[in-house]
């Protein structure tokens, strides 16, 4: 009995990790520490800034989650004429990558019309979170 009980706490550990992670993913947060200058370039993203906002996804070639983001975020910033997309490939920005801190693909900054970070997702964000954090930007 005593062999089993590393074995369950292991595996309570692991499940806690688990649903913690899954819970984590796709959610839309604000940054902890805002800053109050652009993290990006209109030239590093490849892209003019969107009117009100701007969506940057930072992707990968062989991520699959990041091909729905990429569908999501397209068909959102399509729906309103002052919302610019942009998809950076990270393989090919890895000082951009380590500068941001992004750890994961895919990423995706909203980004005020001055290039001010608003909000970041990490993992494939859900409509209903980048829709209202979309909302609170004048």
């Amino acid at each position: 009995m005593n062999s089993l009980a590393p074995l369950l706490i292991v595996l309570a550990l692991a499940s806690v990790y688990g649903v913690w992670y899954q819970k984590s993913r796709g959610t839309v947060k604000s940054p902890k520490n805002k800053a109050p200058e652009p993290l990006l370039s209109e030239q590093e993203i490849g892209k003019d800034y969107g009117e009100r906002v701007t969506l940057v996804q930072f992707s990968s070639a062989f991520c699959t989650p990041c091909r729905a983001t990429k569908a999501l975020l397209t068909q959102i910033a399509d729906e309103s004429s002052d919302i610019a997309y942009a998809e950076v490939d990270a393989e090919s920005h890895l000082e951009l990558v380590r500068r941001l801190h992004i750890h994961s693909t895919p990423t995706t900054l909203i980004l005020d019309r001055d290039g001010v970070e608003i909000a970041r997702a990490v993992g494939a964000p859900k409509r209903s979170e980048v829709l209202a954090s979309l909302s609170h930007i004048a």
